[in-house]
């Protein structure tokens, strides 16, 4: 006998169907912005950002992947783009002969410096200025809960 399957009830997937057309709909502006204004994907502006935080302005490329949320390969393909545009380098990483690390150059530093302004703005014209102030708060405890529970990292 198979496990019955647990379909999800009409409110379940209003609710689902609202939270897909919505997170596609914001990353897809997103990304549409800041390919015209600064002509890189978000996924790329996230790479910048990780490792302007980071000591150094550097990261393992292993824990860039992981912080990225990207596979190892899809950040190797987006690395040699940013390498190519001269906004980040490669370099060996000296601790292990394997692993490589991602350094933030200054140009790379700079085109994100450039980019940051429009960025945050969107974000904020496109999701926070939709909301109240009670409506972030529980969107943030929403997603720290479903992001807890998809990467085991909190209580399940």
């Amino acid at each position: 006998m198979g496990v019955m399957t647990r379909w999800l009830d009409p409110d379940e997937q209003r609710t689902w169907r609202a939270f897909l057309t919505a997170s596609r709909a914001l990353m897809d502006t997103l990304d549409r912005e800041l390919q015209r204004d600064a002509g890189m994907p978000h996924a790329y502006y996230e790479i910048l950002v990780r490792l302007s935080e980071a000591p150094g302005r550097r990261l393992r490329m292993s824990d860039l992947a992981d912080a990225t949320g990207s596979s190892r390969s899809r950040l190797s393909h987006a690395a040699a783009r940013l390498e190519a545009a001269g906004w980040i380098r490669r370099e060996d990483c000296p601790t292990d002969r394997r692993g490589q690390l991602a350094v933030l150059t200054d140009e790379g530093f700079a085109t994100l410096a450039a980019a940051a302004p429009g960025h945050v703005e969107g974000v904020r014209r496109h999701l926070f200025d939709a909301l109240s102030p009670a409506q972030v708060d529980q969107l943030r405890r929403i997603s720290e809960t479903l992001a807890d529970h998809l990467t085991g990292s909190g209580p399940n």
